[in-house]
């Protein structure tokens, strides 16, 4: 049995059309105003710019990669740090994704201006004057411990040979480092098994073992982000389409429509709220305004359900009567449904952070106008278009009789007329 919340509503949600249809309709306003003068604030996945991935020696403070990141020029608004979400090795849980804005011509510029900037916060990790043997290749370690040749190696092997012996032992650090997953904490902890003990005394002045790791770096140009955008564009629009031809088959077209008419309607809100408030839209946005695309088509689907069996059972009765019922009638179902989903929702709002507070949003804004459009749009759609029939019905009625009289009198004069 179903928890009511509400005992035998009766609320009069269609007499109340016209104020939440003007409500709707200066929301919508405002929010087209602000999409065609102040567009969007589209993130890296839409606008372009470097996605890079860091692993970190110890667990990364978010709030300090951010601080870096600042200090380095970046805007602290349009950086979204995510944690990999993984758990299966320390290194795993010690790896970050960082979003920036495209600053730089080339990905390795963007990744060299990422890099400082993350250097000077964790700087004293890895002095100046040493390779950090976190960022560094084989190639840079060789050459450098080559250079210093703190085993005197150049003097007492042949020409070439000590080279390829730094070479071997730089292989061997990078491998050691790979196998660690990526960082290095304690130069100590390579081991030197079949190399010189004194090899790790060149590699202490030679390089030192610094905060992170740049595992991946990359750039995504305004092209792919136009791209998917268009793609979303589309896919919000065939889901609108499909809908519109399900509810259609399983009910009358005029379902179809007014369902599809509130869905376009919590759309350009949620799409104006967002160009009103500048808030961020990414890929995740996307995912949750299809979400909301659904949650809203079915809350209509109940609600209209409902309808369709109250207009064959009372047939005689007002329009408006038996919408209003239906509607009071699934209150409570509705209610419950979308207020245990909100409260899910507002959490994700309030803890879910950077990555998460563009589908949060769009989520929580879907979900509060969703429920009220099946309500205040879809509802008062279909009765109006209804009524508009029934008015066109007595007119249709009363053309056959007339047309039926005229050629009844017609007949009648034929049969009076003089015959020749």
């Amino acid at each position: 049995m179903m928890i009511e919340l509400f005992r035998n509503p009766n609320y009069d949600f269609l007499g109340k059309a016209k104020y939440f249809i003007a409500f709707s309709a200066i929301v919508m306003t405002a929010g087209c105003i602000s999409m065609v003068t102040r567009g969007f604030n589209l993130g890296v996945d839409f606008a372009g710019g470097t996605k890079l991935t860091a692993r970190f020696v110890a667990p990364p403070d978010e709030n300090q990669i951010r601080e870096a990141l600042r200090k380095g020029g970046y805007a602290p608004d349009k950086i979204v740090i995510q944690r990999t979400g993984r758990q299966l090795s320390q290194s795993d849980r010690n790896e970050v994704f960082i979003n920036t804005p495209q600053t730089e011509t080339d990905v390795d510029g963007d990744k060299r201006k990422i890099t400082e900037a993350l250097q000077q916060h964790y700087g004293a990790a890895a002095p100046p004057d040493k390779l950090d043997i976190n960022l560094v290749g084989a190639s840079a370690l060789a050459d450098r411990l080559a250079e210093r040749d703190a085993l005197d190696l150049k003097r007492t092997l042949p020409p070439g040979e000590a080279e390829k012996e730094y070479r071997r032992f730089a292989d061997h650090v990078m491998q050691i480092r790979d196998a660690a997953g990526g960082t290095l904490a304690d130069l100590k902890a390579i081991p030197l098994t079949g190399f010189d003990p004194k090899m790790a005394e060149a590699l202490e002045q030679a390089a030192a073992a610094g905060a992170f790791n740049i595992v991946s770096a990359e750039i995504v140009g305004p092209q792919v982000g136009k791209d998917l955008r268009n793609r979303a564009i589309v896919v919000t629009i065939v889901a609108c389409i499909g809908m519109l031809f399900f509810i259609a088959f399983r009910f009358e077209w005029i379902y179809g429509v007014a369902a599809v008419i509130a869905v376009i309607h919590d759309v350009l809100i949620t799409l104006g709220l967002f160009s009103l408030f500048q808030w961020e839209i990414s890929l995740t946005f996307i995912a949750a305004m299809l979400t909301l695309v659904g949650y809203s088509m079915n809350d209509t689907i109940v609600i209209f359900d409902r309808i369709r069996e109250q207009l064959a059972q009372r047939r005689r009765d007002d329009l408006a009567t038996v919408t209003n019922e239906a509607i009071n009638q699934t209150l409570s179902r509705t209610v419950i449904t979308s207020g245990l989903t909100l409260l899910s929702v507002l959490a994700l709002v309030l803890f879910g952070g950077e990555v998460l507070k563009s589908f949060s949003l769009a989520l929580l804004i879907g979900i509060l106008f969703g429920t009220y459009s099946s309500i205040a749009i879809a509802s008062p759609v279909l009765l109006w278009w209804k009524r508009y029939l029934e008015r066109r019905q007595p007119a249709a009625a009363e053309a056959p009789p007339a047309r039926a009289g005229g050629e009844k009198r017609a007949g009648q004069r034929a049969k009076s007329a003089p015959t020749r």
